[in-house]
């Protein structure tokens, strides 16, 4: 890729994506956690451990080269996208649950998405593994492109919450063009190897999306959480926050290769979320559970 794309304008298309995000959190994001301890705590296992896991098996069974493999796992350990709470909201889930959600693993990616992704380069051994870990400095890299365009949001927020009301709206379409053309520039990028990439990635892609949205709902409902729960758990775990894994492949890692994975998960998770979310509201819920705003436990 262009190295004036990579450097400069897809970092910032990731700061208008994550500052976006920013302006629809407040501290009372964070405080709301404590008030629904057990639909966190389970969404929480599921998208930092159990996903991982979950990743690293499809990897091995589908044989994916090293690269790949990496991209993959780094995919696996991104944060839910702020689409999550748009599909949430259209399939009735508990956005506030989301929005939570989404303001924890944001701060909790900072520390997890280089762990899994240095664990994976450690066990993958790609070419050029030397050059592809997270390093300290890197690290920094992560920080700043997820945490402090979060923070200027959340800072516009507070300063000027009805500018924030009304740039609501604009910011999701912005954020949903610029995953586009993020997806489209790293496909053109690589044009030449697209149609073997997505032989090797496209179907592994399809099983985690699918089985992310699945556990993501299931498990909570054999847990005892409400309906609406474990529907926003479903999303955010199942829907990620592609611009960011991408962006880290890129701009921080610098190999297109490792962001091929995320692409392909970001054109693949639109269309599997929609027919997920039709199919588990297409009979309509009991009326005890239809209605449940209020978390178990």
């Amino acid at each position: 890729m262009d190295s004036s794309l990579s450097t400069v304008a897809l970092p910032v298309a990731l700061a208008v994506v994550m500052f976006g995000l920013g302006l629809a959190l407040t501290p009372a994001d964070f405080v709301r956690i404590g008030r629904q301890p057990r639909a966190v705590v389970v969404a929480l296992a599921l998208q930092l451990l159990v996903l991982p896991a979950l990743c690293l098996g499809l990897v091995l069974a589908f044989g994916l080269p090293p690269l790949l493999a990496v991209g993959m796992m780094l995919l696996a350990a991104s944060p839910g996208g702020t689409t999550a709470n748009l599909f949430s909201h259209l399939y009735r889930g508990d956005v506030a649950l989301n929005i939570s959600l989404t303001a924890i693993n944001s701060v909790i990616a900072v520390v997890t998405l280089p762990l899994v992704t240095n664990l994976a380069v450690g066990f993958f051994d790609p070419p050029d593994a030397g050059t592809l870990g997270l390093q300290f400095g890197k690290t920094l890299q992560v920080f700043a492109i997820v945490l402090v365009p979060v923070a200027l949001g959340m800072l516009v927020r507070r300063s000027a919450p009805a500018f924030a009301d009304r740039m609501d709206k604009p910011v999701r379409i912005l954020s949903a063009v610029v995953l586009a053309l993020v997806i489209l520039g790293t496909i053109v990028a690589e044009r030449e190897n697209v149609g073997s990439y997505l032989a090797d990635v496209g179907l592994p892609a399809l099983v985690f999306c699918l089985c992310s949205l699945t556990l993501g709902f299931l498990v909570p409902r054999l847990l005892g959480i409400g309906r609406a729960q474990a529907v926003a758990s479903s999303f955010e775990i199942g829907v990620h926050n592609s611009t960011l894994a991408i962006a880290v492949a890129i701009s921080v890692l610098g190999s297109v290769e490792l962001a091929v994975p995320a692409a392909v998960y970001g054109v693949l998770m639109f269309p599997v979320a929609a027919v997920f979310g039709w199919a588990i509201t297409r009979r309509n819920a009991p009326a005890g559970d239809r209605e449940d705003p209020v978390p178990a436990g």
